[in-house]
């Protein structure tokens, strides 16, 4: 069989390997259930610190901690520091439409 102009377009237009490698890993960051519930508190919320993130998701102070620095270090939440406190927040309006959309997709099946 050979390869026809269709499957060459088709082939301009997906993600490049280091671009699915990096969706993987966002994908993975994502497919946490703390972090899913973390993310989406955040998402009602706006902002919290770590203190109403453990109440709010039922887990402690250290897992929520360690999730947020791997979310941070990814870039799909933002901190901010308010004297001794850091409070958390989703990184950007992208993170906020990728959730809302997943949730959405969640209601429709």
């Amino acid at each position: 069989m050979e390869f026809d102009e269709a499957g060459a377009e088709t082939r301009d237009r997906i993600v490049t390997a280091e671009e699915a490698t990096q969706l993987a890993e966002l994908f993975r960051l994502l497919g946490d259930p703390t972090r899913a519930q973390l993310l989406y508190a955040l998402l009602e919320a706006g902002e919290l610190c770590v203190y109403d993130l453990t109440e709010t998701v039922e887990v402690s102070d250290t897992a929520v901690s360690h999730a947020l620095r791997l979310l941070r270090t990814a870039g799909i939440v933002a901190s901010r520091r308010a004297g001794r406190m850091i409070y958390y927040r989703l990184a950007d309006v992208h993170v906020r439409m990728l959730l809302d959309l997943s949730r959405e997709h969640l209601r429709h099946g």
